[in-house]
């Protein structure tokens, strides 16, 4: 018997759409719950005991485990499917991506994000206005180095689209909410409207 995936998310994130973006994919069914982060929704001591006692999203249930961490969640959802390449060097550079996307270009764009939509500009700490400037920088380090790479090739591994490209996709895609330019990265640009292609791909707000 095949357990049941459930997704506990807050929709509107990128690290919760990656997980639901792979299921699309992969034409894997996944229950969904949704908690309001910017309500304490996932801090509540309910949440925190019974889904996640760091109290952070996407979770993936799996029956009665949990699997936090929106790449090994993606990874789960994704393993024995056309998205995980079966090459040992091209799964790994898969990997590599994933790795990097969590570290290099996820902190700085999608944190970015979060506070120029949901906290706002004017509600912004000392500290937090004081971080702008390098999380910027470094975002759009992260975008130069992605269109440098994709102009060279069309997907991030290999000759087809793979879960590499679904994860850096869902920050990717919606940099735009704080203000950066993706038009200065034409090949990124192109490869957004790839994906958006796949005949198995779905919207954020889907």
């Amino acid at each position: 018997m095949t357990d049941t995936l459930v997704l506990h998310e807050f929709s509107e994130s990128g690290n919760c759409y990656k997980v639901r973006l792979a299921a699309a994919m992969v034409g894997k069914p996944l229950d969904r719950r949704e908690y309001d982060i910017t309500k304490g929704e996932t801090r509540t001591p309910d949440f925190l005991a019974t889904v996640s006692r760091e109290g952070r999203i996407p979770v993936l249930q799996v029956g009665d485990r949990f699997i936090p961490e929106s790449n090994a969640a993606s990874y789960y959802v994704a393993d024995g499917s056309n998205l995980i390449p079966t090459d040992p060097f091209d799964h790994a550079d898969m990997l590599r991506w994933m790795f990097w996307e969590q570290y290099s270009h996820e902190p700085n764009i999608a944190t970015l994000r979060f506070w120029m939509r949901w906290l706002g500009p004017d509600n912004l700490s000392d500290l937090q206005r004081l971080q702008m400037p390098a999380k910027r920088q470094a975002g759009n380090a992260a975008l130069k180095l992605m269109d440098e790479h994709l102009s060279r090739q069309e997907w991030f591994v290999g000759g087809s689209i793979s879960l590499a490209d679904v994860c850096l996709f869902a920050y990717t895609h919606v940099a735009g909410d704080a203000e950066f330019d993706l038009e200065r990265y034409p090949n990124v640009v192109k490869w957004i409207e790839r994906v958006k292609g796949d005949p198995r791909y779905i919207a954020m707000d889907s």
